[in-house]
């Protein structure tokens, strides 16, 4: 029989290639793979031989409830053996991780934990945003714009009076919000980025500030999941040459088949 194991593993940010080495060892050697609604479906195929079972979560829309991911795991531990729990981004940045493992300790099962490229820094990244950078930002917050009672998180007000870069995760229907707190304290022309579905090949960008980034997310129908930069970093954003080739490649070819 099987020891039970639960390896509580980041996915990365979206793009398939942001996936560490460490956390692809650990997919070949799983029995079972739990894994959420922001984890690349291609990521699987590195677990040929698990039983794979979604357990994602969207926008109030749930396939298993928290305690039923739970029974899950601690269940199929004891019946398979190695459990791994795919997360999207960094397990340990609101991600719940660190809430499983504790959990399954109670039952004596062994756990361990593999991080993962967080898309609060990999993100912004990929459209050449740095989150800290010499004269513009010292620091930088990283927030949930929604907290577990549906309200924004009193941290953006506190962040809105410093000069940090202010990355916020999933916090776009908060928005409205978000923009009200920035104004309060007078930052109205403070730059803004909206990042949706970043690293992967369907993201959607909107730039703006605080004052007109509502209007921007309306016309390109910016939705969830997405990340929101706030920060003077925004502006100086470094344009990505390798990023705009591919861009232009797949509107080529979007053209060629419109066109065929």
């Amino acid at each position: 029989m099987k020891k039970a194991k639960l390896t509580v593993v980041g996915a990365g940010p979206g793009d398939p290639d942001l996936i560490t080495l460490k956390a692809i060892k650990t997919l070949a050697s799983a029995d079972v793979v739990l894994y959420d609604a922001l984890v690349n479906p291609v990521l699987l195929n590195y677990a040929p031989n698990a039983e794979k079972i979604f357990v994602g979560k969207r926008k109030g829309c749930y396939a298993y409830q928290q305690e039923q991911i739970n029974d899950l795991i601690i269940s199929r531990a004891f019946s398979h053996g190695h459990v791994v729990r795919l997360k999207g981004g960094d397990p340990f940045i609101f991600g719940r991780g660190a809430e499983e493992l504790d959990i399954v300790r109670e039952h004596a099962i062994e756990t361990a934990m593999v991080p993962g490229i967080s898309s609060a820094l990999a993100v912004p990244a990929y459209q050449g945003i740095p989150l800290t950078k010499r004269g513009s930002a010292e620091s930088f917050w990283v927030i949930t714009g929604t907290t577990k009672s549906h309200k924004m998180s009193t941290d953006v007000a506190l962040a809105a009076q410093s000069n940090a870069t202010v990355a916020i995760l999933m916090g776009m229907s908060k928005l409205g919000d978000i923009v009200s707190a920035f104004a309060k304290a007078g930052k109205e022309k403070i730059p803004v980025a909206i990042i949706q579905n970043g690293t992967r090949e369907d993201e959607k960008t909107g730039f703006g500030t605080i004052e007109t980034i509502e209007k921007v997310v309306a016309e390109k129908k910016l939705t969830s999941p997405a990340i929101i930069v706030i920060g003077k970093v925004v502006e100086n954003r470094s344009v990505l040459s390798e990023r705009i080739a591919a861009i232009q490649e797949n509107e080529y070819t979007e053209k060629q088949l419109r066109y065929a």
